[in-house]
């Protein structure tokens, strides 16, 4: 019966020991390395582009000019564990103009853990502005990146043009918002 005891009183200490050895850094003790290897472990698990599957689900789009329309767009981790924190990139496209969508100013996002199959969900909120002005960008396409993946995924962009905020084109600076991540159904 004594054996048990020291089987796991000598596996504790063993494990223990382990913990306290060399992190990779060449330090062989203490936590001179840990920071460095926990930010290069958390660059390597950001959720990339070709690991989830997105989907712009059904949009509340804005039926006339200084309308406001949402544009939810879900994402599903389809590989290994990841992580999302920040806003997605956004990009409204309109043939040779572009122009990059801002994260809402009034948000804190949060870092998110999607295993495989989690789901995690951004709203896109834009003013609809008025067909043929200059003031508008006649947005064609979105572009969607993830935090740390320069790639895109894209999608066509049905809900009209895009006004520009006060005194400014929508090419120059859209009116429009996104939201950080969230856990879908949060």
């Amino acid at each position: 019966m004594r054996a048990i005891p020291i089987a796991v009183t000598a596996l504790v200490a063993a494990l223990t020991l382990t913990a306290c050895g060399d992190g990779g850094d060449g330090d062989s003790g203490g936590d001179g390395g840990t920071k460095a290897t926990a930010s290069a472990a958390d660059a390597s698990t950001s959720c990339q582009v070709g690991q989830v599957g997105m989907a712009v689900e059904s949009a509340s789009a804005a039926p006339a000019a200084g309308d406001t329309g949402i544009v939810p767009v879900t994402i599903t981790n389809t590989g290994a564990q990841c992580t999302l924190e920040g806003f997605p990139g956004i990009v409204l496209g309109a043939g040779a103009a572009s122009a990059t969508v801002a994260g809402d100013d009034a948000a804190q996002p949060e870092k998110l853990t999607l295993a495989k199959g989690d789901t995690a969900t951004f709203t896109l909120t834009y003013v609809r502005g008025e067909a043929a002005d200059a003031a508008s960008l006649d947005a064609k396409t979105v572009k969607v990146s993830l935090p740390g993946d320069a790639a895109t995924q894209d999608f066509p962009w049905s809900y009209g043009p895009v006004a520009g905020k006060a005194g400014k084109t929508g090419a120059d600076d859209p009116d429009a918002s996104v939201s950080p991540f969230q856990h879908a159904g949060d």
